[in-house]
C-alpha cells in the first residue's frame, strides 16, 4: 500500500493497492458521502479492493477534498481516473458506493473509463448532477454494472436500475438495505469478477 496525492488543485489523497506481482488494470474506488463519515476506509470499498488485488487488479480509494455539493468531488474522481490512466498502462475501471456511485456515473461521462460499476447510486444528487442522464450518456460498449439492495429506502435508486435494464448493462439486486450489513464479501466478489471479466478480457 501507498499514499497518493491526485493532482487537480484541491486536497485529495488516497491509497493505493496493488498485486504482489504487479497490476494488469487499475479500478478507482468513490467512498460515499464525506459528510457522512464516507472515506477511503469504507469497508465495502476495503473489501472491494482486496478482492480486486487477489485478481491480480490495483485499486486506488481515495478521500474527496474539501466539501463543495457534489461538484468538486465529481472533479475529484474525474482526476482520479485521469492520474490512473496517466500512471499506468492498463485498462481504468471505476466504482462507487452510495454518494460515491453517482458521482461514478456523473464522472465516468466525461473521462470514458472502460468499465462501471455502481453499489447504491442516487439518481440524482442535484438538478445539473443527474446520474441516470449521465448513465445514458456512456457509451453503450463501456461495460456497466449496477448493484442495489432490495430494502434500500435511504436513496433513489430506482431510475438508475431502471435505465440500466433499458441499456442491457449488468443489474444485481442484493437481499439488503443501504448499508448491506453481511454483505461486504457477496458484494467484493461481484465487483472484483465484473472487474477481471471487463478488464482482464484481453488477457
Amino acid at each position: 500500500m501507498s499514499d497518493v496525492l491526485i493532482p487537480g488543485g484541491r486536497d485529495v489523497r488516497g491509497i493505493l493497492e496493488e498485486p504482489p506481482d504487479g497490476a494488469d488494470a487499475i479500478v478507482v474506488a468513490c467512498p460515499p458521502h464525506p459528510q457522512h463519515g464516507g472515506s477511503r476506509s469504507d469497508e465495502r470499498l476495503v473489501a472491494v479492493a482486496a478482492a480486486l488485488r487477489d485478481s491480480g487488479i490495483a485499486s486506488l480509494r481515495f478521500d474527496y477534498g474539501s466539501w463543495d455539493d457534489g461538484y468538486g468531488e465529481r472533479e475529484d474522481v474525474r482526476n482520479a481516473v485521469r492520474w490512473a490512466r496517466e500512471e499506468y498502462d492498463c485498462p481504468v475501471g471505476v466504482f462507487g458506493y452510495s454518494f460515491g456511485a453517482s458521482l461514478t456515473l456523473l464522472a465516468a461521462a466525461d473521462v470514458d473509463p472502460d468499465a462501471v460499476a455502481v453499489l447504491a447510486p442516487t439518481a440524482r444528487l442535484a438538478d445539473d448532477l443527474d446520474a441516470v442522464a449521465a448513465l445514458e450518456s456512456l457509451e453503450r460498449e463501456t461495460p456497466v454494472h449496477v448493484l442495489y439492495g432490495e430494502r434500500d429506502t435511504t436513496v433513489d435508486w430506482e431510475p438508475v436500475v431502471e435505465r440500466a435494464r433499458e441499456r442491457g448493462d449488468g443489474v444485481s439486486a442484493l437481499a439488503g438495505d443501504h448499508f448491506f450489513l453481511g454483505k461486504r464479501d457477496a458484494i467484493a466478489s461481484e465487483v472484483a469478477t465484473f472487474f477481471e471479466r471487463t478488464l482482464l478480457a484481453s488477457d
